[in-house]
């Protein structure tokens, strides 16, 4: 299971730099006008995972796999994009297949950057993109609630599409149907104001560190949960270097740790995704799951077979497995269990699945 974030804007905020520096490629074209970007980019990159490797010495395993996220940059919107303005309706299109949305908001003055608004505000900034979003899904459940188009909805989809409705025609909060309905059903009902979000100020250097009065206002009404402060620009550059340059110029900078490292982290926060672990002497591999999976499930994850013919998992914890030096020592030690299927994945577990084909 790998999870797919989209990158979302205003034009010229800095979505193609920072998707560059995400995927360490100049794979998206980065230049100073409104909708360079038309197609979306994709990009997979491996999830960085230190345990990864204290597992592969312990296994003496011959390869590494970590699991991916895949980043699309998705080209910038525009107030009217619901209406087509400025390729509006294309775009829209490409954020539905997303899981997360990564709102980049412009929080740096620069008389070199092209501002398609007349100065730099990042709170309108969101606010246009969330309404031309909300728009969007006004349209999309009109046209699901009309009657001839009725009977091929789903019950259940009926009422979030009714509730939505209500919730935008009356400028209600729109999350209580996350609270109402469990993810499955919001997912299939393609709602772009549903989609789990991540906010991310765009910085200069000099307010990486501290940030400044854009990043201290929207954080002052958006809160720190779901917002990142990262600067586009360094992280372009940090991936440009060699691993031993990296660590000195991040020390340099002040920089604990990269934007990639932090944007995974705030995903797999508000996706309520884990990671557990197979090991072995050809491989270990790392793999994502939803939170409060089944063993079952999970071992759905490597093959369908797995999970129709599940038995049993050997499960050992990662600390136990790094402490007792794999796999021999942790069941002599009666640190590996087997568990059934009723068994909820924890993060980190490293599992042998045990099935019938």
């Amino acid at each position: 299971m790998s999870f797919k974030c989209g990158i979302v804007g205003l034009p010229n905020v800095g979505k193609s730099t920072l998707f560059n520096a995400l995927t360490n490629s100049s794979k998206a074209q980065a230049a100073n006008f409104p909708f360079c970007t038309i197609d979306p980019n994709i990009g997979i990159v491996a999830v960085p995972d230190n345990r990864l490797d204290n597992l592969a010495k312990v296994s003496k395993s011959k390869k590494i796999i970590n699991t991916t996220i895949s980043f699309v940059d998705i080209a910038g919107l525009v107030k009217g994009a619901s209406k087509g303005e400025g390729l509006g309706n294309k775009f829209l299109s490409h954020i539905r297949e997303v899981d997360a949305i990564i709102h980049l908001i412009r929080c740096f003055d620069s008389a070199d950057i092209q501002n398609v608004n007349p100065n730099v505000d990042p709170i309108r900034d969101l606010e246009i993109i969330e309404t031309e979003m909300m728009l969007a899904d006004l349209e999309s459940i009109q046209k699901r609630l009309e009657k001839n188009n009725k009977k091929n909805v789903d019950e259940q989809q009926i009422k979030i599409l009714k509730i939505a409705l209500d919730c935008i025609n009356n400028n209600k909060d729109i999350s209580v149907i996350n609270n109402e309905f469990d993810k499955k059903q919001i997912n299939l009902s393609g709602l772009l104001s549903l989609k789990p979000k991540i906010f991310v100020c765009n910085v200069d250097e000099q307010s990486l560190k501290e940030g400044n009065n854009y990043t201290k206002n929207f954080i002052s009404k958006f809160g720190h949960e779901n917002t990142l402060v990262i600067s586009a620009d360094i992280e372009n550059q940090i991936n440009g270097l060699e691993l031993n340059e990296k660590e000195g110029y991040m020390k340099m900078i002040g920089l604990d740790e990269t934007g990639l490292n932090k944007l995974i982290q705030k995903g797999y926060k508000i996706l309520e995704l884990d990671t557990f672990f197979t090991s072995g002497p050809e491989e270990t591999r790392a793999w994502t799951i939803q939170k409060n999976c089944t063993a079952p499930k999970a071992a759905g994850e490597i093959h369908t077979d797995f999970e129709k013919g599940f038995i049993r998992a050997e499960t050992i914890s990662y600390k136990d497995f790094i402490k007792n030096d794999g796999w021999l020592n942790s069941k002599t030690s009666g640190k590996m269990r087997l568990e059934g299927k009723d068994y909820i994945v924890k993060d980190g577990d490293v599992l042998n699945f045990r099935f019938n084909t």
